[in-house]
């Protein structure tokens, strides 16, 4: 890109950024990070690209003073922990829609060959499954408790054992993201293949509607945080693959941020989904309406936090 193109590109942003520092303009505190965050891009990247003009000079000039403005004389807030998933998350993650919609097409899609596939091969769910597991469920089955295997181990060895393992997975799907978005689909697609397996092993067992509600009392969230995850994977890979007017690496770096950004929001989400299966879904003979309740108040909360608070939020402000 030439250097007239690209002043011209983002000179606007630039002034109002200028502005705003000089208490010129007033801008809500996300914005001015927002902005912050493009101009030490864009610092970046006419560092790369034009290393001896006046605009490297303006640029690392304004960058100076706003971090000495922004961190050196910035008084910590006291509740940032929690502005973070109240606010600061929410404005953020309303860009990343489009990108969650991926997510979920691919782990839909994945979770139909899973089911077309066991309801068409004896073989497949012990392919996919293990024949232990499958062994040891259709024991459970002949004994009228198809998910008795949620209640073996202690309860809080449950909880912190599943809690982890789940962060370990989510982990895992936005890592794979440095792979250009394949790694992360890789993800997708086998946890959605090997769940519609699962459903449809219990559908042919007649069972579907019993076990269905025990799964779903923590695999609600536990699903839809693994999709939100492999967003963030996604978020990684297209930075690398669609860098737009940035640098291939400063497109990374930004890429991998916003990334981490996404699969630290889901660490709460998995420590509910951890804590319902230890101490809870253990307990397959409560009544229906407090299983369903249970179920529908995780997909609403899902729900709420990660698409509609988010539009509200961005509307408000």
């Amino acid at each position: 890109m030439r250097e007239a193109a690209f002043v011209k590109q983002n000179k606007e942003k630039w002034i109002a950024f200028e502005n705003a520092i000089h208490k010129k303009i007033k801008i809500n505190p996300d914005a001015l990070a927002s902005y912050y965050i493009q101009l030490t891009n864009d610092l970046s990247f006419a560092q790369t690209y034009y290393p001896d003009s006046k605009t490297l000079l303006y640029l690392n000039s304004l960058a100076s003073e706003a971090h000495q403005k922004i961190y050196i004389n910035k008084k910590e807030s006291k509740n940032k922990i929690v502005n973070f998933w109240k606010y600061e998350f929410p404005l953020f993650f309303k860009q990343h829609h489009k990108t969650l919609a991926y997510s979920f097409i691919i782990f839909a899609l994945a979770s139909g060959i899973g089911i077309i596939s066991a309801l068409n091969d004896d073989s497949f769910v012990r392919l996919i499954l293990g024949d232990a597991y499958v062994n040891e469920t259709i024991n459970n089955i002949s004994k009228g408790d198809p998910t008795a295997i949620y209640k073996s181990g202690s309860q809080v060895g449950t909880f912190i054992g599943i809690t982890i393992n789940n962060i370990k997975v989510a982990i895992f799907a936005f890592a794979l993201g440095v792979f250009t978005s394949v790694g992360t689909a890789y993800i997708l697609f086998s946890n959605g293949v090997m769940l519609g397996a699962f459903m449809a092993f219990f559908y042919t067992k007649g069972v579907l509607f019993e076990a269905s509600k025990s799964v779903w009392l923590h695999g609600t969230i536990e699903i839809s945080v693994i999709v939100i995850a492999g967003c963030a994977g996604l978020v990684m890979g297209n930075s690398i693959l669609f860098p737009k007017t940035y640098s291939r690496r400063v497109s990374f770096m930004q890429g991998a941020k916003d990334g981490l950004k996404i699969v630290v929001s889901t660490i709460p989400f998995f420590i509910i989904a951890g804590f319902i299966e230890g101490f809870i879904t253990r307990y397959s003979q409560m009544p229906l309406w407090l299983a369903m309740s249970i179920i529908f108040g995780s997909l609403s909360l899902i729900i709420y936090y990660y698409i509609l608070y988010p539009i509200q939020l961005n509307k408000k402000l």
